[in-house]
């Protein structure tokens, strides 16, 4: 039988961010890309790196506001800055398309402003809009726009059943697009069924990234959240970005 594993013709997960920051992608919307990323975020800060968070545009606003929640968890609004909002909680470019104002979204605009924040800041953590094919702007899409920045990946996952394909499909998008992939986290595990508790295991095999399983955090506590990450990340993953 012929090894169809992503570890067979791959190279492992990286197990680290770069010096200068990781992208934050999701298997989907809804998987805990905003949490992992202020508490990584959170993380850096409080070890002396001037960490920002990037969200290069959020949809469903002013409910859903990834940017500011980055901010309260940091306690401060250095800490995250969100480069378009939009109020229709759909697909960036559908939204552009279905707002009530008349808005102007482009791919370009998009991509130079966040390289721009990426090149001025000591380490940047950028967020994702739900998955990798989501529509972005101008016929592009969010995996376009994490392989035109050009940092690492770190995918975000849901932690039951179902989550096997998204993963595997992710990490095998993101690697046909030369994406350095730091690792995988399943988020809100608490290995209550069968499939939570191999799903790690299985995923690692099938992937050969890192998994590092994170529990359901207090995301009303700030504490919970950083210290969350902290505790269940491998101590390796921002090691570059702090000892620049």
């Amino acid at each position: 039988m012929n090894d169809t594993s992503e570890d067979s013709g791959l190279d492992r997960g990286t197990g680290r961010i770069a010096e200068d920051g990781v992208f934050v992608v999701g298997t989907d919307t809804g998987v805990g890309k905003t949490v992992v990323t202020a508490g990584l975020t959170g993380r850096l800060r409080e070890r002396g790196t001037d960490a920002v968070a990037v969200k290069p545009c959020q949809t469903g606003y002013p409910p859903d506001d990834d940017a500011a929640f980055v901010q309260s968890v940091c306690g401060t609004a250095d800490a995250a800055v969100c480069l378009q909002r939009l109020s229709p909680p759909l697909a960036p470019e559908v939204a552009a398309r279905e707002a009530d104002d008349d808005v102007t979204l482009s791919y370009e605009s998009i991509r130079d402003g966040v390289a721009d924040v990426v090149a001025g800041s000591e380490t940047a953590v950028v967020e994702g809009i739900g998955g990798l094919r989501v529509p972005l702007a101008d016929g592009r899409e969010i995996i376009d726009l994490v392989s035109d920045i050009g940092l690492p990946a770190l995918v975000v996952a849901r932690s039951g059943l179902g989550t096997l394909n998204h993963t595997a499909l992710t990490v095998r998008a993101l690697r046909q697009r030369d994406v350095p992939v730091v690792g995988v986290v399943l988020n809100e595990y608490e290995g209550a069924t069968t499939a939570e508790r191999t799903n790690p295991s299985v995923i690692e095999r099938m992937t050969g990234c890192s998994v590092w399983p994170v529990p359901p955090l207090d995301v009303e506590s700030s504490d919970s959240v950083i210290s969350g990450i902290s505790t269940n990340l491998s101590q390796s993953v921002v090691r570059p970005a702090i000892d620049q």
